[in-house]
Order: structure tokens, then sequence, then C-alpha cells
């Protein structure tokens, strides 16, 4: 397994992720992707590790950089700036996931036929509105992701969808969650929600205990564990099924 910056264009910005290709990539093998949305702090530590646990099950993943040249922020308040300005204007905010779509369903050995996007926290709500945007994915995963209403316009989108929620995660309304799941119902998704018990926001990070708020942000490597297990079925059925298709 290899891990290396993967940079692409966004307007006239350079935005730069983080490439993970599983041994063996480049013999000809066309690979399923991952997109790998991360946490509002940017592409930091936890989407690369993601990224990487991907492409030792055989996947080619993006860890994506949302805001350009890489940046990752280390305190809260200056990130939620980024992602306020993106969820006011959703357009841009939609436009900057389908440029790394772009990126990785043109990467030579890239199955392009076989692309999915997951995401954590505010990356698993801009992976919702990747699907909503139309790109073609065959499957969404979300993990502890606040996710937004679907606009008017909106069409349906045909990807198998896990929605991974804290049971008692205050940054996350129950009401949001059970529109989507409204929403897919109502468009024919095969979809999932999983709520953990006991367990609050940023449970798949093990960086969170250090925010010091363990009543919003705690680790939980049950909730992790479980969810990833969950993630990895999802994956294995979705593009078994497309390729076989």
């Amino acid at each position: 397994m290899k891990v290396e910056p993967h940079s692409y264009p966004v307007d006239d910005r350079v935005h730069v992720g983080y490439l993970a290709v599983p041994d063996g990539f480049g013999d000809g093998v066309a690979r399923p992707g991952v997109l790998v949305f991360p946490e509002a702090f940017g592409v930091g530590e936890h989407a690369r590790t993601k990224a990487e646990q991907l492409a030792r099950l055989g996947y080619v993943a993006l860890a994506v950089d949302m805001y350009g040249g890489g940046k990752v922020y280390e305190q809260l308040d200056a990130a939620r700036m980024e992602t306020a300005a993106l969820r006011a204007n959703r357009r841009e905010w939609r436009k900057r996931a389908r440029a790394a779509y772009a990126a990785l369903s043109a990467h030579d050995g890239v199955d392009a036929g076989r692309l999915a996007a997951i995401g954590y926290c505010f990356g698993g709500a801009t992976a919702i509105e990747l699907g909503r945007a139309g790109d073609p994915l065959a499957a969404i995963a979300t993990f502890h992701a606040a996710v937004t209403l679907k606009m008017v316009d909106d069409q349906p989108f045909s990807a198998a969808v896990l929605l991974c929620v804290g049971a008692d995660d205050p940054l996350v309304p129950p009401d949001t969650v059970h529109a989507l799941a409204r929403e897919l119902d109502a468009a024919g998704n095969d979809w999932q929600l999983h709520f953990y018990g006991r367990t609050v926001h940023s449970f798949t990070n093990p960086a969170a205990d250090a925010i010091g708020k363990p009543d919003t942000f705690r680790y939980s490597p049950a909730a992790d564990r479980r969810s990833w297990t969950a993630l990895v079925a999802l994956l294995g059925d979705t593009f078994l099924d497309r390729k076989q298709a």
C-alpha cells in the first residue's frame, strides 16, 4: 500500500488530497475507488488513516481536500467558519466535491463504474451532497454527519446508503437524519440507518477526546469498529453487484 499527495484543480485553486493505492496497483486491473471526505478540520490524519485502511482492502482511496492547498485546521472554531461558508453556498460545496470525484474517476487504474463516497462529520454531509449533485456513485456512507435537507430541484440518486449515527450526538439532529431516510425511501434507495447507543459525536476519531468536551466529542472504539464493519460489508456487496452487472 502506498500513499502520496494528489493534486487536482477547482477553478483557480489547487486542491491537494492524499491518494492511497493497494499493493499491486498499476497491474492493469481496474479497481474500485472510494472518496474519503474528512471532518471539518480538513484532510488530516483521520481521513488519511481511513484512506489507508481502504487501500489495504484493495480499494483506491482519495482523502479529499475541501479547502484548497491541503489546508488542515487545528482549532475547531476556525474550521467551522470554513464549513459554515460552504453550507451557505451549496453550489460551491458540491462543485468542490465533484472536482474530487472527477479526479478519482479519471485516475489510471480506477474503475469509474465502481465509485463510492464516504465521509465523517462535515465530510459525511459532503458525501450526501455529492450524491444529490448527480454523480453516479455506487455507494455512500456517512459517520456522525449532520446532513442537510435536499434542495427543491434535487433529483433522486441511486447509490446504496449507510448512515452511522451516535444516538446521543448533540450535533446531529435526529429530524434531519430521519428526513434523509424518508428521501432515500421515497427514491427506492437501498439504505441502512445504524444508531449506536451511549455514543456522541466523532466516535470514529481517536483524537476526539483531546477536544476536552466528552459530552459532545468522544471516541468510541466499539462504534468505530462496528461502523467500519458495516462499511466494509456495504462496499463489498455494492461493488460485487456492479462488477457482475
